[in-house]
């Protein structure tokens, strides 16, 4: 029997896909400013997350199997919409895994500021160290995360005992008011927050490698989601205490905030938790996404070489090559660019599964759920309504935001047509060879 991810492994490489820390969140105080930014963190995961996570939670429970949202998606809406599922996950998690390579360097540059002169060859590093270890198996991931996960989560506990004990006035709390906020600025803080907690599905993608699966899933998603939250909340308070100014934050990140409140040492501490924190995100990623190709491949909707499972480590490696490979020639993206368009993308897959969910509750109404949310269709209706308001509401501000309102039209033009366009060749195919058996 192959080895399987125990419930604290679960939970470890979970925290690492959704959310790796704080690190990401840096933009947010001056998206935001002071009294908004800790709202924003408060209230976004129970509009945005918590739908998201019952029903993982639901679904997951009903079909723990390789492929997780796609294989949902194509039993409660056929393989056409399954296909959509697919390309615009895969599409999004290019552009995500983009991202953490060129994070890992802005840390690094922190006590090593020449490492900046090689980032392309870094951030390929990173990313075939990702592959590497991906390929080795789940468990050698779920061991790593663990160990990733502690040096992403000590730092921060650090800085914020270090502000109680030496802060001079007394610590008070910010007035929560979006009172002066504009919908450009609050759509790009909104993004911050969306990006910095998306993607409970993703962890579903290899339950058939977890231990019993519906138990450990329900353990894992519960232990990280507070974790989280709490993290993010203790985060953003100690570095508004701190006094820093908010842009030097947007530009050095949370390193200078722990050099700030407890000298170059913590500083340093920080800068190698947000080094541990990309790498841990690019590999729990990286996995969740690998499990997608083969799915696909397995319904003919990509070709038959990304099934191919490694003798030895029984992974899907090529599907993790080709991910590994695809990413690398994205590492020079713009990073407030690449985070609109992961939320964007991310936020139209999100969407088939949460009308998957009301779907397959009417379609099969009977069928085991050993994890039900307890509410009627038409509540299961309003639910799906408060991470698409939301969604609505970042996008829109997003568009007014900076000129990039014809870069993201564009970008929803290619996902939607492309989409589109492999899906005829496809029908394409498939008539073809229907044709040539008779």
């Amino acid at each position: 029997m192959s080895k399987r991810l125990r419930p604290l492994q679960l939970a470890a490489v979970i925290f690492l896909t959704v959310s790796g820390g704080p690190y990401g969140l840096e933009p947010l105080l001056s998206f935001a400013g002071a009294n908004s930014a800790l709202l924003l963190v408060m209230v976004t995961p129970f509009l945005w997350d918590v739908p998201s996570i019952f029903m993982v939670l639901e679904l997951n429970s009903m079909m723990p199997v390789t492929g997780g949202y796609y294989q949902w998606v194509k039993r409660a809406l056929g393989q056409r919409w399954a296909f959509y599922e697919g390309w615009w996950t895969w599409l999004y998690t290019f552009v995500d895994l983009a991202i953490y390579p060129v994070l890992f360097v802005q840390y690094a540059a922190f006590f090593y500021p020449a490492i900046a002169a090689y980032k392309v060859p870094v951030c390929l590093a990173i990313v075939w160290f990702g592959a590497t270890l991906n390929i080795l198996g789940i468990t050698r991931v779920g061991k790593t995360s663990v160990l990733l996960g502690a040096a992403v989560i000590v730092p921060f506990i650090i800085m914020f005992v270090k502000l109680l004990m030496h802060h001079n006035a007394p610590l008070e709390l910010p007035h929560f008011s979006l009172k002066g906020a504009t919908l450009p600025t609050t759509g790009m803080a909104l993004y911050t927050v969306m990006w910095n907690f998306l993607g409970w599905d993703n962890a579903t993608t290899y339950a058939e490698e977890v231990d019993k699966p519906i138990r450990s899933y329900l353990i894992a998603i519960a232990i990280t989601f507070c974790l989280v939250f709490v993290l993010y909340g203790l985060a953003i308070y100690t570095t508004q205490q701190s006094g820093i100014d908010f842009n030097t934050l947007k530009e050095n990140g949370f390193p200078a905030v722990g050099a700030l409140i407890g000298g170059t040492w913590l500083g340093v501490l920080l800068a190698v938790g947000g080094m541990a924190s990309m790498l841990g995100i690019f590999s729990a990623v990286l996995l969740s996404m690998s499990r997608i190709p083969k799915a696909m491949a397995d319904d003919k909707l990509l070709p038959a070489k990304l099934n191919s499972i490694h003798p030895k480590f029984n992974t899907p490696h090529v599907s993790i090559i080709v991910c590994a490979s695809i990413v690398s020639i994205m590492v020079n993206l713009n990073f407030t660019d690449l985070i609109i368009l992961d939320v964007m993308l991310y936020g139209a897959g999100l969407l088939l599964e949460l009308i998957s969910l009301v779907a397959l509750r009417i379609k099969e109404p009977h069928t085991l759920r050993p994890f039900k949310i307890p509410l009627g269709v038409p509540a299961l209706c309003g639910v799906i309504l408060l991470p698409l308001t939301l969604l609505v509401v970042a996008l829109s501000g997003a568009f007014m935001s900076n000129d990039r309102s014809l870069y993201m039209a564009v970008s929803a033009i290619f996902a939607l047509s492309s989409a589109e366009v492999g899906w005829q060749i496809i029908r394409l195919f498939w008539w073809s060879q229907k044709k040539a058996e008779g």
